[in-house]
């Protein structure tokens, strides 16, 4: 095992450069994922520290060595994708020893390791069939235990489970989860899946665009979003905004929309009187409340244990959340308090964090 540190890392392609002065430091054993929309880096970042891409400036340390110009193969690196990159004339046994092979190491070694990553994996009665006899969800736990024979110091998973339907996606992340629990291996690994991020990470890196906005454990980033970007990419389903006018005299502050309804929040700075922000509040964190503000029901979702409604206040649409079931229907006017304690306050403007 061994830590990572992505220090001022920056990728140009010609004269366009996609990131702009990352830095990730990495602790040994840490699992880390790296999320964010299509386009936003995380692959070309996963990429240069595998040693696939080269690093335009900056530096990348795999424990204490230097490893920009090093070959991917001496990275001591292992690498799952998101395709599996299966051997298809090669049986299961022989794809996950491959690697060892070409390394040189004996029958007995490559037997020996091989059959560990089965036990683990699950995979023992597999070990002769070929990648076309294997579901999906085999012939990832295939490409999973061709990483874990190789024993490297950090295993690097691309996308993994988007080929994988939702189902057999749930019980790949309990397994991805528990296999880094049981071998302790320091993990990067990128998805644009929030969801597979909170649920896996010790620690999620958020981007956009080519840059890090927001980097720390799941309910760091979940409870206090740095930005509105962040506080909109995390969580399913994302959290409402609301446009209004910040107002503080005095007494207990809240948020007045251009309809006139009243936010409730805690606190804000008294110099923000009057700043145009958005204010945000997760779905579960509404209630109905007969003194709370009016918003017509558009969309009724009920899911079994919660019911998810889509209403609106004046010209604006939120999603709330409810764990009981509530007799509500399509135009139905309901009356919803947010909590206060739970509201987020933005910046209109810069998107950063007000309150």
């Amino acid at each position: 095992m061994a830590s990572v540190q992505i220090h001022d890392v920056r990728k140009s392609f010609g004269g366009f450069e996609v990131l702009h002065g990352v830095s990730v430091p990495i602790e040994d054993g840490q699992f880390v994922v790296l999320v964010g929309p299509s386009g936003c880096g995380k692959s070309t970042l996963l990429r240069m520290l595998a040693g696939l891409e080269k690093i335009t400036s900056g530096t990348i340390s795999i424990g204490d060595r230097v490893v920009n110009d090093v070959q991917p193969k001496e990275r001591d690196i292992a690498m799952v994708f998101q395709n599996y990159a299966l051997y298809p004339h090669m049986t299961v046994a022989q794809n996950m020893g491959f690697s060892l092979k070409l390394r040189g190491a004996d029958k007995s070694e490559i037997d020996q390791k091989v059959n560990r990553a089965a036990d683990i994996l699950d995979l023992r009665r597999l070990l002769e069939r070929f990648p076309r006899q294997l579901s999906g969800g085999q012939r990832q736990r295939v490409a999973m235990g061709r990483a874990i024979v190789r024993d490297p110091q950090v295993f690097l998973f691309d996308e993994p489970l988007s080929n994988l339907d939702a189902k057999l996606r749930v019980a790949m992340r309990a397994e991805i989860k528990e296999l880094h629990q049981r071998l302790k291996t320091t993990t990067v690994y990128v998805t644009h899946d929030q969801i597979e991020a909170m649920t896996m990470a010790d620690k999620i890196v958020v981007m956009q665009d080519g840059i890090v906005e927001q980097m720390g454990a799941p309910l760091e980033l979940y409870d206090r979003p740095e930005n509105k970007f962040v506080a909109g990419f995390i969580g399913s389903p994302a959290m409402n905004f609301l446009e209004g006018t910040l107002k503080v005299n005095g007494g207990q502050p809240w948020v007045e929309t251009a309809n006139g309804a009243k936010l409730p929040i805690t606190a804000a700075p008294a110099a923000a009187n009057d700043k145009s922000v958005t204010y945000g509040i997760r779905p579960e964190h509404l209630e109905f409340a007969d003194d709370g503000i009016e918003a017509e029901v558009v969309v009724v979702e009920p899911m079994g244990s919660e019911t998810q409604v889509v209403a609106r206040i004046g010209t604006q649409d939120i999603i709330a959340i409810f764990r009981d079931r509530r007799p509500v229907a399509p135009g139905d006017k309901i009356h919803l308090r947010p909590r206060a304690n739970s509201a987020h306050l933005f910046d209109k403007e810069t998107g950063k964090r007000v309150n």
